[in-house]
């Protein structure tokens, strides 16, 4: 097997294909906390009038630095207990630390959420804002 299938495969078994494994409510309560988070930033942009976070990274450079740097500060502590939960799960059942899968998995489940909600929050709200003016 080559070195990149078997680190896809170890990744999928971590991740996907053991959810009642130890340590299984990180796969719940890290994609919360960054919904979480993603969602009060959100409601936070739209309050302001920010534009959208993912459409302002994926579409204005002048801007792409200062808004990665600012949803990073916020999800700090979310990617910091996602690499912990991972590396003393990893130790448990592999017992070894692999720092790549565990930079995969804490994108997975606090990253991607926070920037794949954040964006859709600020623009539903600014949309009830213009319909319901106060």
């Amino acid at each position: 097997m080559s070195e990149i299938q078997e680190v896809l495969t170890r990744f999928w078994d971590q991740l996907i294909a053991q959810p009642s494994g130890p340590l299984a409510f990180r796969l719940i309560l890290q994609p919360l906390m960054a919904t979480f988070l993603a969602v009060r930033d959100g409601l936070k942009d739209a309050r302001v009038g920010r534009p959208p976070f993912s459409a302002t990274i994926l579409s204005d450079p002048s801007q792409r630095g200062s808004y990665i740097r600012e949803g990073l500060k916020r999800l700090s502590r979310v990617i910091v207990f996602a690499l912990v939960m991972d590396a003393i799960y990893q130790y448990m059942v592999l017992r070894r630390f692999y720092l790549g899968e565990a930079l995969v998995t804490a994108f997975v489940l606090a990253i991607l959420p926070y920037i794949l909600i954040r964006g859709p929050v600020d623009r539903i709200m600014q949309r009830r804002q213009r319909s319901h003016p106060r």
